[in-house]
């Protein structure tokens, strides 16, 4: 990153699961309001090829102008960790941060065929600060297997209480908790080992295991 990067808002890359997200879904909301997003436009939405998501991340981070926040939902998630897995340590240094919500468990027996395209799931200690957030009753994810997730991440995890999928069936409109996690990870910025993690001998400090409700 440039020191003249540094000066820059980070931009929101809005990272979106299978079929998109419409009218009604948080991201397209905060994509609508706030002046910092930008929909990264995976294509194949009902028919997703792994890699040719990961190339569309990878296109749209090194076009970005400036830092990046990746704020992906869903099957989104998967690409944005599989992005990161195959970069390793070569990961672009203006990606900040990256919120992840309600990721699916790719790995269970019997989950649909496009999702289990994205499996396994990469587990590696990610490069940048992260926040998982799941719900205590996502048909697509038990909480304790977004919990696992969040700790080989080494990433903060937050539970929501009866949000589902996180999504517009959800009904948070805007979620304003979830642009406060947002603006958590705006505020960490430039990308520095004292920022990657805080905690030299362990893990970033995790959410409370405390659900609490969105609503």
């Amino acid at each position: 990153m440039t020191e003249g990067e540094l000066g820059l808002s980070p931009l929101c890359l809005i990272v979106p699961g299978l079929h998109d997200s419409g009218p009604g879904h948080w991201q397209t909301i905060w994509e609508r309001e706030r002046h910092d997003c930008l929909r990264v436009q995976l294509g194949m939405w009902s028919d997703p090829v792994r890699n040719v998501w990961i190339s569309r991340i990878d296109q749209a981070v090194g076009a970005a102008q400036g830092p990046v926040v990746l704020v992906a939902h869903s099957l989104g998630c998967q690409a944005v960790l599989w992005w990161a897995s195959l970069l390793g340590e070569d990961a672009p240094s203006n990606v900040v941060g990256a919120l992840l919500v309600a990721p699916p468990d790719v790995d269970r027996l019997g989950a649909d065929p496009r999702i289990e395209r994205f499996a396994p799931t990469p587990k590696s200690i990610l490069p940048f600060p992260t926040i998982v957030v799941a719900s205590n009753d996502d048909p697509w994810c038990d909480a304790d297997r977004a919990d696992e997730l969040a700790c080989a991440l080494g990433a903060h995890f937050v539970l929501l209480d009866g949000a589902g999928h996180i999504n517009a069936d959800s009904g948070l409109g805007a979620w304003r908790e979830g642009q406060d996690l947002l603006e958590r990870l705006l505020d960490v910025r430039p990308r520095t080992p004292a920022a990657l993690n805080p905690n030299p001998r362990g893990n970033p400090p995790r959410a409370s295991s405390r659900a609490y409700s969105p609503r």
